[in-house]
């Protein structure tokens, strides 16, 4: 029972990590720059994600550009594409599989079955943390090192934004939930091989049939 609460607390994560992963990947703040200016009238706030460019006006007024070119892009923008898309991918297998790998569910044949099925849908969701982690570590390493160089002018200096935050939150959610999966099946199995289902000897019905033999040697 308390192996089924556990499968049903880190489905509940890697749900939430599932979400936040799309989210991430499809929202445009992963970096701000946000550029007052002398009047506050004529304050901006500049948006850079990994599908588009937004920029908000004090004004109200909001405007956003794709990025229709990908080799015009930097390498680490295009890793995080690929990255993303990944994590999210793996993460909605993992979602199914352990769907039907769960105790408190009524799918998937026999114990052993859905404890295989469990331990996949956790590997799913430890490479999609990790997939997930690797993008939003390197994008920040990148706003981190532009914003502490000199030689680039305080106004295209960006901070990290919602989204890399987003982005680790969830990551983080995933590789535990992954975790969680691997680990109560590789209980369940390290359970069966520490204590072997007993033999039941029975003396008394091999004491009667030797007793039958013996009364036989005498007739």
């Amino acid at each position: 029972m308390a192996s089924a609460s556990l499968q049903f607390f880190a489905f509940i994560l890697a749900l939430f990590g599932v979400f936040g992963d799309i989210a991430a990947t499809l929202l445009p703040n992963w970096k701000v720059n946000a550029d007052v200016g002398s009047n506050i009238i004529t304050a901006i706030t500049q948006m850079q994600g990994l599908w588009m460019d937004c920029t908000w006006y004090s004004t109200g007024m909001f405007s956003c550009t794709l990025k229709y070119s990908i080799l015009s892009l930097p390498v680490y923008i295009q890793a995080a594409r690929t990255t993303m898309v990944l994590s999210c991918i793996l993460s909605a297998f993992g979602i199914c599989i352990t769907t039907v790998g769960m105790k408190c569910t009524k799918l998937g044949g026999d114990s052993d079955s859905k404890s295989h099925a469990c331990f996949a849908g956790g590997i799913c969701f430890i490479l999609a943390g990790i997939s997930g982690l690797v993008p939003t570590s390197w994008y920040t390493r990148e706003i981190i090192s532009h914003f502490l160089d000199q030689t680039i002018p305080e106004s295209s200096k960006h901070e990290p934004g919602g989204a890399v935050y987003t982005g680790f939150i969830s990551a983080g959610f995933l590789l535990i939930a992954g975790v969680i999966f691997c680990t109560s099946c590789f209980n369940k199995q390290q359970g069966g091989w520490i204590y072997p289902p007993k033999q039941h000897h029975f003396p008394c019905a091999e004491q009667e049939s030797n007793t039958g033999y013996n009364l036989k040697d005498y007739v």
